[in-house]
């Protein structure tokens, strides 16, 4: 089985995959102010906790402002090669 990806900016979409894969919405920790900042997405148990990795986890809605405002696309996998399920994703400009 090939690994491809695919890149969307379909907030349903994303939000679907990243829940289904055990992902929730973060910013780097001290980059937004009263804003989000550097978005991130984290999935728990992988590296420790949220925290750990210098991440704040955020709502959806204040996820997808900073999105939508800072012209991002969601670029993600749903299997790795050898077909098992992949958390590979990157926010990558559009």
């Amino acid at each position: 089985m090939a690994s491809e990806t695919k890149t969307t900016t379909d907030h349903d979409e994303i939000r679907s995959w990243v829940e289904a894969h055990g992902g929730r919405p973060a910013t780097a920790h001290g980059t937004g102010g009263d804003n989000a900042g550097v978005l991130s997405i984290e999935f728990s148990g992988v590296s420790g906790g949220a925290r750990q990795k210098g991440l704040e986890i955020i709502g959806w809605d204040d996820w997808f402002d900073k999105f939508d405002e800072a012209d991002l696309a969601f670029l993600y996998q749903e299997h790795q090669s050898d077909g098992s399920d992949s958390r590979f994703c990157r926010i990558i400009r559009r």
